[in-house]
């Protein structure tokens, strides 16, 4: 790398973290506010609120990237172009491919850097904070934990298990342990095969119901029973994590614990060829914002490109949101659903780009 591209280089990963540093501090703000609401809840005060959103911000800084990078790449090829130091560069017989190649190279670095934060330090910081979080905001009595073998969560003296979330709101094969308070020996052991929370009850449905009585064990079975808990199902939704804020190893374990356990795992797999579909979009918003500053705009001012960028950034997103949700709608490959967004838009960035060569 010579002294051009490093020139090119330094000005291109200026215009990225000036503006991932702007945007991560505009959504951590706006996290904050929104926690401002359940400050008081329980053990929940400002410091925890805090605490919580900056346990976001490895997680932010994955997902604004790809629009860091297009603002950025604007922002900084922009500035060269303004003070003609493009104009010159292409005088001196340095082509647009070659610029085009050493802003490429700073983002893929900066890709490689940003996938690993949002493959390591992202999920491990995001489970901290919903656990954090859920804890501060019940008490000592009722706590809800996520594991791999599903949620846990207790309720002054009982146990419950929770392995399916049911789209309808329901909860799925729920193991209700009770334990004696005196001693904490096990009372009754309740499996259910479905559990609502109606008029601030549980509602268990295919019980079976067993009993511990010294050494006699006696088992029955109800169609339908009601067990008076303060546990709320917005307590086991608290800890729950979309499918974008688990890691690409997270997404794949937990499709193969959902397809084991007859459950649907089309929006993490969505989700999964999303995350690996991630340099491509990089590497795409980057090649995008390289015809406007050759192109048509490159006379204009910073703050129009930031708007031209701003605008694409929104229409990808558009277009990546509803490309998803169709596909998962129509049954379609999620493969197809997952690269179609970027690959339109790299085609019309390599269209544009001829253009301006």
């Amino acid at each position: 790398m010579n002294i051009l591209d490093r020139y090119i280089a330094r000005h291109v990963l200026g215009g990225v973290l000036i503006v991932l540093l702007v945007l991560v501090g505009l959504f951590t703000f706006f996290a904050f506010i929104e926690e401002v609401d359940d400050i008081g809840k329980a053990h929940y005060g400002t410091l925890q609120a805090v605490q919580y959103v900056i346990w976001q911000v490895p997680l932010q800084i994955y997902e604004l990237f790809p629009t860091s990078v297009l603002l950025g790449g604007l922002i900084g090829l922009g500035t060269l172009a303004n003070n003609s130091e493009l104009t010159v560069m292409r005088a001196a017989g340095m082509s647009v491919l070659r610029i085009a190649s050493s802003v490429v190279r700073i983002g893929l670095l900066l890709t490689v850097v940003v996938m690993l934060i949002g493959e390591t330090l992202a999920p491990y910081a995001e489970q901290q904070a919903r656990v954090m979080r859920s804890m501060s905001q019940s008490d000592e009595n009722r706590m809800v934990f996520q594991t791999r073998y599903g949620f846990w969560a207790r309720d002054e003296a009982d146990f419950i298990n929770i392995r399916i979330i049911l789209p309808d709101g329901g909860f799925g094969d729920i193991t209700l342990y009770q334990l004696a308070e005196d001693n904490l020996q096990p009372k009754t052991l309740i499996h259910a095969r479905t559990a609502y929370y109606k008029q601030g009850r549980w509602v268990l449905y295919d019980v079976s119901k067993t009993h511990f009585a010294g050494e006699q064990i006696t088992r029955e079975f109800l169609p339908e029973l009601t067990w008076e808990a303060l546990l709320s199902p917005d307590l086991v939704r608290m800890v729950v994590i979309r499918p974008n804020k688990l890691s690409s190893w997270g997404l794949f374990q937990y499709i193969q614990y959902l397809q084991q356990s007859g459950q649907q795992y089309e929006q993490y797999e969505l989700a999964l060829w999303q995350r690996l579909s991630y340099p491509l979009v990089c590497i795409t918003m980057i090649f995008v914002a390289i015809p406007f500053v050759f192109g048509s705009l490159r006379s204009v001012s910073i703050g129009q490109r930031f708007m031209v960028g701003a605008l694409l950034g929104i229409g990808f997103h558009m277009l990546n949101q509803a490309a998803g949700n169709m596909g998962l709608v129509y049954n379609l490959p999620v493969f197809v659903s997952a690269l179609l967004p970027p690959a339109v838009f790299l085609v019309i960035a390599v269209v544009l780009m001829r253009r301006t060569v």
